[in-house]
């Protein structure tokens, strides 16, 4: 559905880095990237969909993101990742039953307050 999702950001140096450490277990890398005022294009190569983050000028609102992982293991280690860069646990890796009997998930926040969630919908 989306080709790419852009929002900006408190600290373009602290969230680019956050973003590429947290996702990097989901396969996201450095894509592109401009001024800060412009931004930075992150995502998996070859992919259909990318994430962008510019410098803000105001307090961005905060947004709920879900990225998918191809396993549960990515979930985990986007989890650990997300803690070591600096996220705030918002709910460990586990099956969320009241979504549907497969979702596995994992939230954090990021440093701008935004709830970051790695989702797999398939069995061990």
């Amino acid at each position: 559905m989306f080709d790419h999702v852009k929002f900006g950001v408190r600290d373009f140096a602290a969230s680019k880095a956050f973003y590429l450490e947290a996702l990097a277990p989901l396969g996201v890398t450095l894509l592109g990237e401009g001024e800060p005022s412009y931004g930075v294009e992150l995502g998996v190569r070859g992919g259909a969909s990318s994430l962008c983050l510019f410098q803000a000028t105001g307090t961005p609102a905060p947004l709920h993101i879900a990225f998918a992982a191809a396993s549960r293991a990515q979930v985990d280690a986007f989890y650990r990742a997300a803690l070591q860069a600096g996220a705030i646990d918002n709910g460990p890796p586990g099956l969320r039953p009241q979504y549907h009997a497969l979702y596995y998930a994992a939230f954090v926040i990021d440093p701008d307050g935004h709830n970051i969630e790695a989702v797999c919908h398939t069995p061990t």
